[in-house]
């Protein structure tokens, strides 16, 4: 007999209770595995274990999974989840919005996802989620008619009306076995403890939205949190926002897999630019009524405050100023981007934080853990510079982000899959976001991960043999290569520190090539003094013909030199060529002696663009790969 006629023979009840009872069964297990963990603690500027143990917490964020940002998707032009939704919603029903949405949030983060993660040494995971996931699939409808008609105040007001009848008739965050925010969470806490992560709860996208910037807090008028009034004159949004803390800390308040509530993710540009006040009045009044609120049901989890500026400034917010009567297992955050990772710049306000020398001194004087919730974003020499600078101090930190699409700057390089508004594009996406699709960032893995004078081959690399331009050893600037521009300091500067902003995450600078048979990039762009070092193996003590891929564009003759262990073996003149055509040159070595190597390309004149080199035993005939 087949197993579904069992079933059918043994009545609706079964067939109802036994997906029940595997949920019993999957939260018993997720309990029993936070039975491992301890709730977290702050304890003076330390953060520790129920034993007293200092933890650390140094992890990933998964953002763009439970928020869409444009640019983690490559849909600038949309700009944020709210319009991508308005885009998709021209050619969908609601119902087949809610079905995509359901497959790309199955497939973008998965358990593989979190295993990857807690393999490369982390241990946690930072969640950015949107407050509509926690509506029902019905109130989202509501939200879906402003998407589809965003610059009609009319349907904004709809739902804000909406919004406050749910509330006031107790209709909000009401089911959390059915509502997707509650499941997802049960989901990756079971994920995580499995590995032995700790969890942060990030309101990413909060009612209303905390600022200006749609990417992120996917608001419809920016500001609204701060500024938005019912019919009864409540700030009606900052309600819902509380509400919904409530809910989620009636859940998790015993659970010790969550290491961190985050409250409100980077409000920005709440000031009196933007009609409200100079010194975060209403950001203190809001964290004070969410501590309130989660205390009152005798939660003790850690309170994690982010300032304003998004999540580094904290005039009016320090614990002094908080209008609360239980200060304790409070922390403070800062997010690093773009900025000096000297430990002794120093910002002139004490509460603006996310400078090194301002964390350390604000977690000392105020005798508060501090964190950082967000680092990224930019070269790898930046991120080893970062980490190690806040592991030096203690400070914890999590990266951004997880996958991003043809990302050098995340864990996970997504593949690019076409137009998110088209069923092409749609079923692509949902192919290449799954685990077994992306292609890991193992160069900015090693910047998160390695000491500061590393240096590790990126690929196996053989003489004789082809060593391709980009496949130069993964280290810091100085000890893998030498760029000039190796890193961004300074929010102002946008130029990036890869001109290509491809292939690889360094100072160096790489283009796509179409010459073939390449791997399918350069190294460009190279100045005087610059030098790329290669881990080599020469398989036997031999002379050698080097041949070069080259190209030059420039107005003067380039010059590159080649070393192994610092002694010159050969120069390559690169002639200018005003259609910058790809050119093979040549020269003959001297004897390289076997065993493994430093093979040094140093740029004494620039102008010139390389894919390749290739070593031939003198004794044997060149194979001339891509032709003169």
């Amino acid at each position: 007999m087949k197993k579904r006629d069992v079933l059918s023979r043994r009545g609706p009840l079964y067939c109802w209770l036994l997906p029940v009872l595997l949920l019993v069964v999957l939260w018993s297990s997720g309990l029993a595995q936070a039975q491992k963990m301890s709730l977290l603690r702050a304890q003076g500027g330390k953060i520790v274990d129920a034993g007293g143990q200092e933890i650390v917490l140094r992890g990933f964020n998964v953002g763009g999974w439970l928020l869409q940002e444009s640019y983690i998707l490559k849909t600038d032009t949309l700009d944020s989840q709210a319009r991508i939704r308005g885009g998709l919603l021209r050619t969908m029903s609601d119902q087949e919005l809610e079905d995509f949405y359901a497959r790309y949030r199955a497939s973008f983060v998965t358990k593989a996802d979190i295993d990857f993660v807690a393999a490369q040494g982390f241990n946690c995971v930072r969640l950015p989620f949107h407050y509509d996931l926690f509506l029902t699939r019905e109130q989202r409808v509501a939200r879906n008619n402003v998407s589809r008609r965003p610059r009609d105040p009319r349907t904004v007001e709809a739902y804000v009306q909406s919004l406050t009848r749910w509330y006031d008739q107790n209709q909000l965050f009401t089911d959390p076995q059915n509502l997707d925010g509650f499941r997802l969470i049960d989901q990756v806490l079971s994920w995580c403890a499995a590995n032995n992560l700790y969890v942060i709860l990030d309101l990413h996208a909060a009612p209303g939205g905390q600022g200006f910037d749609r990417n992120i807090n996917d608001n419809f008028v920016p500001l609204d949190l701060w500024k938005r009034k019912d019919s009864k004159g409540r700030l009606i949004y900052q309600d819902i926002t509380v509400r919904l803390w409530e809910k989620l800390a009636a859940r998790y308040q015993h659970d010790p897999r969550v290491a961190m509530y985050d409250f409100i993710n980077e409000p920005h540009k709440v000031n009196v630019e933007n009609g409200l006040s100079n010194d975060n009045a209403e950001i203190n009044v809001l964290y004070s009524r969410l501590i309130n609120a989660v205390r009152a049901q005798g939660d003790q989890h850690l309170l994690l405050l982010e300032g304003n500026g998004y999540g580094n400034e904290y005039t009016n917010l320090t614990p002094d100023k908080l209008r609360i009567k239980d200060r304790r297992n409070l922390v403070y955050n800062a997010h690093r981007y773009w900025c000096p990772n000297d430990p002794k710049a120093a910002d002139p306000n004490p509460n603006q934080i996310n400078l090194l020398a301002n964390l350390a001194a604000f977690r000392d004087k105020w005798q508060v853990p501090v964190w950082v919730g967000e680092t990224g974003e930019n070269s790898n020499e930046w991120f080893a510079g970062a980490v190690q600078g806040l592991n030096a101090q203690k400070i914890g930190w999590c990266h951004w982000n997880l996958k991003r699409v043809e990302g050098v700057t995340s864990l996970l390089r997504v593949r690019h899959y076409g137009s998110i508004l088209t069923p092409e594009g749609r079923t692509a996406l949902l192919r290449n976001i799954q685990f077994k699709e992306c292609v890991p960032n193992r160069d900015v893995i090693a910047a998160l991960t390695s000491p500061a004078t590393a240096r590790t081959p990126f690929a196996t690399l053989r003489i004789p043999g082809t060593i391709h331009a980009t496949d130069y050893d993964m280290g810091r600037n100085g000890v893998a290569y030498h760029d000039a521009y190796a890193e961004r300091i300074d929010y102002r500067k946008e130029a990036p520190t890869n001109n290509g902003s491809i292939c690889r995450n360094d100072g160096i600078d790489i283009q796509r090539v179409a010459d073939q048979p390449s791997n399918g990039f350069a190294i460009s762009d190279m100045a005087a003094g610059e030098w790329i070092n290669y881990t080599v193996s020469v398989a036997k003590p031999e002379a050698y013909l080097l041949q070069a891929r080259v190209k030059n564009d420039a107005a003067a003759p380039a010059r590159l030199t080649v070393r192994l262990d610092d002694k010159e073996v050969g120069s390559l003149t690169v002639t200018p060529d005003p259609a910058a055509a790809w050119t093979t040159v040549s020269v003959s070595t001297a004897v390289l002696p076997a065993g493994q190597h430093t093979l040094q390309l140093y740029v004494e004149q620039p102008g010139a663009s390389v894919s390749w080199l290739q070593f031939t035993p003198s004794s044997t005939t060149p194979t001339t790969q891509g032709g003169q």
